[in-house]
């Protein structure tokens, strides 16, 4: 059964939208589906940029996830621990963290130091230093240079910065209770 929701237009007018879909059928429904397909198609485009913007300083075929890896192992200008890098990145899939590190490192932009189950740690190279400078050259000149010229949008950034980190824990507890109530084999 469709569901008419009454939404209050930016002009005052209000307009009855028919949603006909399983996860959108009450107003807060549809505010909460239209922001996680905005989440996917955001993180898709960012991913994308991610790729491109770092193939245009160096010849490396990264996903996304392996180009944020790189930026974070060098903010700060410390080296990272695979477990300060998985909570840094809110990850748990250390096994895909390990070969995003084993590609950073086969291609000369990071380094292995120290030993045992918890003495590793990883820092960029000199190349990887090069590299993210480069792709910060790049980064300023394609994507900032648009951003600072949008008025207002510096705080908008801000105010969606907010709200997605409140998002992000919201998601993990809904996460965890999701956890306690799966249902068995067979069920």
């Amino acid at each position: 059964m469709a569901k008419k929701i009454v939404e209050t237009q930016t002009d005052g007018q209000e307009s009855a939208v028919n949603y006909r879909w399983h996860l959108a059928q009450s107003g807060a429904e549809v505010d909460t589906t239209e922001l996680e397909f905005a989440l996917m198609r955001t993180f898709e485009g960012f991913g994308r940029w991610q790729s491109e913007c770092l193939a245009s300083v160096v010849d490396l075929a990264a996903t996304g996830p392996e180009n944020a890896m790189l930026h974070i192992i060098r903010m700060n200008e410390r080296p990272k621990s695979i477990k300060e890098l998985a909570r840094m990145t809110n990850r748990d899939d250390v096994p895909n963290i390990q070969y995003s590190l084993r590609k950073l490192i086969g291609a000369g932009l990071v380094i292995r130091k120290g030993a045992g189950r918890s003495g590793v740690t990883y820092e960029v190279t000199e190349r990887g230093r090069q590299v993210t400078d480069d792709y910060g050259a790049v980064r300023r000149r394609l994507l900032i240079a648009q951003i600072e010229d949008l008025p207002g949008f510096s705080a908008r950034l801000a105010d969606a910065t907010r709200t997605l980190n409140l998002l992000s824990g919201i998601y993990e507890e809904a996460a965890r209770v999701a956890a306690t109530h799966r249902r068995g084999e067979g069920a």
